[in-house]
């Protein structure tokens, strides 16, 4: 059973926000999946990630990559895990139904568009149903997280 967390963006977009987050999943040697509703959204991530700071390195590679099974971060639009990792990140709204398979998910959501908010709703309602532990955190005014629930 996974440890689900609920990230609400509201002061950053995803694309400044995710990589900040995978960065410090990466520096503890964790393996991550993110998993993105559509190949536009992947191809912004995937962009976020090699441009987010000259100072740091984001391994990573996109689905159909030749050697998927050894990437650090892999994005991907369809349920697979061919890295086996253990940290599954959803990206406003995405469906997974892998999700049971990691140790921890982490959904993020951005919280300035109406319909991925009543996504990431109707998420939690369905996770909490499954009674997995699960958390709520919201983007604090200047920056960080807070704990919510």
């Amino acid at each position: 059973m996974p440890e689900v967390r609920f990230y609400h963006l509201q002061r950053q977009g995803l694309e400044e926000a995710l990589p900040k987050l995978v960065e410090k999943i990466y520096s503890t040697g964790l393996k991550v999946i993110i998993k993105t509703a559509d190949v536009e959204m992947q191809d912004k991530l995937d962009r976020a990630l090699w441009e987010y700071s000259s100072a740091s390195f984001i391994p990573h590679d996109i689905s159909g990559c030749k050697q998927s099974d050894i990437q650090p971060i892999y994005l991907t639009t369809v349920d697979e895990n061919p890295t086996k990792a253990t940290i599954q990140i959803i990206v406003n709204a995405a469906e997974s139904n892998i999700t049971q398979d990691f140790e921890r998910c982490l959904y993020m959501f951005d919280g300035r568009d109406e319909n991925i908010v009543t996504a990431a709703r109707t998420a939690w309602k369905a996770l909490k149903d499954k009674d997995w532990e699960m958390s709520y955190w919201q983007q604090r005014e200047v920056g960080g997280w807070e704990k919510k629930a």
